[in-house]
């Protein structure tokens, strides 16, 4: 198969789907657009073997940015539950911070299929069953991708004049993409990896605790020993019903592991949180025929920052395989789908002024980094301090030096500035406070080069260049200073 278009996007995720989409929309079907993906039809958007992985989430204000935008509308059964936020519970479960707000619970599998008929309806163009393996280069551009079909085994080539890569993070495309740019090719598997695996679970209710369940919350466990170097949830999908899973950092399960003496993984860890959950009682696999395929899944998530640039000559990337997946949660639906819009409408303006070179496209970078991209640094340096405390220190954190100012920025999705850290009143007021200051001064120390370091992060996102050419200079800076924090937050690693 030999084919030309404007515009391939390669992947038929969240990112992939609404960015084709964003292309169609803005182009009002000017443009050709050809969207690629590895699974047949009846399994559209399948993100592992094992299902649409993923802990089906999303706020309301990501979802209606893109539909606005796009001018399109989801609900039910693809929208399964509606939820009022997010509560985070501190290990002890006495400290809770709400963020987020307004959010959706989606039913991946269901929700793939609705992006499929919009993606028809908007008139582009689907390949099912075609495995992308590299680029076409011409020119020093990408110049369209390289594949096979999976049905048939015939080779596949579309040239395009613009190549969309939304194959997630471990993609093939960038990773080794054969032409000179900014993007970075890899992440640093060890620190900014994590991996997950979750259940849907249908169950009976038991005790009455809404640290445990709450049918109106998202509701997340702080826990070291439970998720090391991560965290668990129980999402509700209605009043009996839960998408259940964890999170954790390989090395520090590894360390667990060893200082404990056992050998458990990921699903060992879930099922022990099934277990302990006085609400959730007799749990089983969701008998919902609308999660066929799809009770059980394990996979990796980027949790760092996004790539420090998005694009080069003819090439773009969006979603997991620009690494967008929020640090301190892992929260990747929203990020694509706001940066699916951005994409779109930058695609659409270059392919217009007849320049699609890294600077054509370079105005995606910059809108990214403006609306959601400058955060992410500051909650990457945040979440490695994080993981290096015990239960006890972030008991004890949360419950200190969380104030409402802190919580206000963190439902804004901003850097908590922990005020009380400075509170001279509080602290001769409060013995518990003053003792526990003296035995652990770190803890405080800590806090405060995170707000620092958060504050200077945020303002070198500010002066994001304009521009490929001043690049070069901004990210020396830049990565001088993420560097420095790295050192000075080193983790004690509970």
């Amino acid at each position: 198969m030999n084919k030309a278009c404007d515009v391939v996007v390669v992947g038929g995720g969240v990112a992939g789907t609404h960015t084709a989409m964003s292309v169609a929309r803005f182009s009002g079907g000017r443009l050709s657009v050809t969207l690629i993906d590895r699974n047949p039809s009846s399994e559209f958007g399948k993100k592992t073997k094992t299902g649409w992985s993923c802990g089906d989430a999303v706020s309301r204000k990501s979802m209606d940015f893109a539909c606005d935008n796009i001018g399109i509308s989801y609900g039910y059964p693809e929208i399964e539950h509606q939820v009022e936020g997010v509560l985070v519970y501190s290990p002890d479960h006495e400290s809770r911070v709400l963020f987020d707000g307004d959010g959706y619970i989606l039913n991946r599998r269901v929700w793939a299929m609705r992006q499929l008929e919009y993606l028809v309806k908007m008139g582009v163009e689907v390949l099912h069953r075609v495995d992308v393996h590299s680029v076409l280069v011409e020119d020093g551009f990408v110049a369209g991708v390289s594949g096979k079909n999976l049905a048939t085994g015939e080779d596949v080539k579309i040239r395009a004049k613009v190549v969309v890569d939304a194959s997630g993070s471990a993609s093939k495309l960038r990773s080794n993409l054969p032409i000179k740019s900014n993007i970075e090719r890899e992440i640093d598997k060890e620190n900014d990896v994590i991996g997950t695996g979750r259940y849907i679970v249908e169950f009976e209710r038991g005790e009455e605790d809404e640290t445990w369940f709450d049918p109106r919350y998202c509701i997340i466990h702080l826990d070291q020993v439970l998720a090391p170097g991560g965290y668990s949830w129980v999402f509700p999908k209605g009043e009996n019903k839960a998408n259940i899973g964890l999170g954790i950092l390989k090395r520090l399960l590894h360390k667990r592991n060893a200082k404990l003496g056992i050998n458990e993984n990921i699903q060992d860890l879930i099922e022990k949180y099934l277990g302990m959950n006085r609400v959730v009682r007799n749990p089983r696999p969701s008998t919902s025929p609308l999660d066929e395929n799809n009770i059980f899944n394990i996979w990796q998530v980027p949790v760092r920052r996004q790539n420090d640039c998005l694009v080069a000559n003819g090439f773009a990337i969006v979603g997991d395989a620009a690494w967008m997946p929020r640090p301190i949660d892992a929260g990747g639906i929203g990020p694509a789908l706001e940066a699916s819009v951005i994409l779109g409408r930058c695609i659409v303006e270059a392919l217009e002024a007849g320049d699609v070179s890294e600077a054509g496209l370079w105005k995606y970078n910059v809108e990214y980094v403006r609306r959601r991209g400058y955060q992410m640094a500051s909650f990457e340096v945040l979440r490695r301090y994080l993981q290096g405390l015990s239960n006890e220190r972030i008991s004890f954190g949360m419950k200190y030096f969380l104030s409402q100012e802190d919580v206000e920025s963190i439902k804004r999705r901003e850097h908590p500035r922990f005020p009380l850290l400075t509170s001279l009143k509080r602290y001769l007021l409060d013995s518990e406070l003053r003792r526990r200051v003296r035995e652990d001064p770190g803890l405080a120390k800590g806090l405060r080069i995170a707000a620092e370091k958060s504050r200077r992060l945020i303002r070198l996102y500010s002066e994001y260049p304009e521009n490929p050419a001043s690049f070069t200079k901004w990210h020396r800076r830049f990565l001088a200073e993420l560097r420095d924090a790295y050192k000075r937050l080193s983790p004690q690693e509970f």
